[in-house]
């Protein structure tokens, strides 16, 4: 049996081995858009993105910042595109229904990260790395009976 023992000697194989990856163009539907779409805990976003745009982001048909007043969640609804940094090369149009802010939030970062993977495959790595391509799925525990909550137990008293 023979071992390789230089890396050297190998020549072009690294290159060989690992694939070429472009931009399909066939992704993009009718109208120039990546379809995607996004889910945390009770919320769906339906999300398209697309490319060569200003950076404008409608939610609902309004601006990300009539949607979302609290500055944590515009920066959760944007981390995809500050992390592969392309700010301002897409614009995104997208419908969300279900559970509250964060939630919303969520679902919207996830589809966004799921649009930008499947457009441009290389983006994958550093989308995969930071968990944006993961979805969440924790949700509320439900009340059990004889409970207060989820897990607390009414206080007990011996007299």
């Amino acid at each position: 049996m023979n071992k390789i023992r230089h890396w050297d000697g190998l020549g072009d194989l690294k290159e060989r081995l690992e694939p070429v990856v472009q931009k399909d163009e066939s992704v993009l539907d009718s109208k120039g858009r990546v379809y995607a779409t996004g889910k945390r805990k009770t919320s769906v976003a339906r999300v398209w993105v697309k490319p060569n745009g200003t950076g404008q982001v409608l939610i609902n048909g309004k601006t990300k910042e009539e949607y979302f007043g609290r500055e944590t969640l515009l920066h959760v609804l944007m981390s995809p595109f500050d992390r592969v940094n392309r700010a301002h090369e897409f614009d995104v149009m997208c419908t969300v229904a279900g559970g509250g802010g964060s939630g919303q939030a969520g679902a919207i970062r996830h589809g966004i990260s799921k649009a930008l993977q499947t457009y441009e495959p290389l983006l994958r790595a550093p989308l995969k790395k930071a968990g944006f391509l993961t979805r969440d799925d924790r949700r509320v525990e439900r009340k059990k009976p004889g409970l207060r909550k989820a897990r607390r137990r009414p206080l007990f008293s011996k007299r």
